[in-house]
């Protein structure tokens, strides 16, 4: 996002939210492109998330860019938004060959692996998904001139987009835990200094979660 746009937009806010739970995703599953809905838990995670964006009072014109992914259009809708346009760019992480497969399965033959240092085989890389950030955020910020913009999405797209909002390289994602149906909120401060003002915002009792 451009230095001029943080600067000249600092009293909106970006609103990042994650889809409820799948049943991939309870089994700590890497879900990426495959099109799974959400399960009756992630019916009503998304649901409960309706309070937390009421809470917000959005303002200005809003925009809501949302996945194409079934999951979170779903998520969209229960929480009360109406979804501006679809945004291909907002899909989660393309896993490669590790879709599906849960990071202990990974571990077996990876012991090191993290999605921000190996990315996906066959899959994207850390500098795409940085890329492909940049690009998300750079939209945003056009719409960020007229009022607070959504974006519903997914867990590690989402940690990414946090990440390089708040001008941190890709990797520094890892320390953004996700959790279903949650809000993370940005904003900037008078002097256009990108903050994180709210994260992981939910509107269930998500402290004993276990899922992924």
């Amino acid at each position: 996002m451009r230095d001029d746009v943080r600067v000249t937009t600092p009293t909106h806010r970006l609103v990042i939210i994650r889809h409820g739970e799948t049943d991939w995703s309870a089994e700590g599953r890497h879900t990426g492109s495959t099109d799974l809905p959400l399960n009756a838990t992630g019916v009503s995670q998304a649901a409960s998330l309706a309070a937390v964006v009421d809470a917000l009072d959005m303002q200005g014109e809003v925009t809501v860019l949302a996945s194409p992914r079934a999951r979170a259009q779903r998520t969209a809708q229960l929480a009360g938004l109406t979804v501006s346009r679809t945004e291909p760019d907002l899909g989660e992480w393309d896993y490669g060959d590790y879709e599906g497969i849960t990071s202990a399965e990974i571990h077996r033959t990876v012991p090191d692996w993290t999605v921000w240092t190996h990315g996906g085989p066959d899959g994207e890389s850390p500098e795409q998904i940085a890329a492909r950030a940049d690009r998300v955020l750079a939209e945003a910020a056009v719409a960020l001139e007229r009022g607070d913009v959504v974006l519903v999405g997914h867990g590690h797209f989402g940690a990414a987009l946090t990440a390089r909002y708040l001008q941190a390289p890709i990797s520094f994602g890892r320390h953004f835990h996700v959790l279903p149906a949650s809000a993370t909120v940005l904003a900037y401060d008078a002097h256009g200094v990108p903050q994180l003002r709210a994260f992981g915002r939910t509107g269930y009792a998500s402290e004993s979660y276990a899922g992924r």
